[in-house]
């Protein structure tokens, strides 16, 4: 049985190639249709909503996770509490904590929740 870390670093290291490429269909396609999505800009529902928000995200853009909490809150459902460096080319970097749900299925698995926090 894979551990919750392996469940979660398995989408985030897409999440982060994608982030890290500017390619935000391949970010989308890390979340469920349904997901629920909260970046620093107003919520938004579902893959068209993730695209919209990575694809105005700025060329050099880089992420930098580490995982700091996780827990099984269903048999297909892992939560993860994570520090995340955003990195820019032009500013500084924006350290943030992300929690996101990670729904698994014989399809792959996705994240279906995805809410950051800056605490500065």
């Amino acid at each position: 049985m894979e551990t919750n870390e392996t469940i979660l670093r398995g989408v985030l290291d897409r999440w982060k190639a994608a982030v890290d490429a500017h390619e935000p269909e391949r970010v989308a396609a890390t979340f469920t249709e349904d997901a629920i999505f909260q970046g620093l800009h107003p919520y938004g529902v579902g893959g068209k909503a993730v695209s919209e928000y990575y694809d105005s995200q700025p060329l050099g853009l880089t992420a930098k996770y580490r995982i700091l909490e996780t827990r099984r809150i269903a048999s297909d459902v892992v939560l993860g509490y994570l520090a995340v460096d955003f990195s820019f080319s032009d500013r500084p970097t924006l350290p943030v904590y992300l929690s996101v749900l990670v729904k698994q299925s014989t399809a792959g698995d996705q994240i279906s929740h995805y809410q950051v926090s800056s605490l500065n």
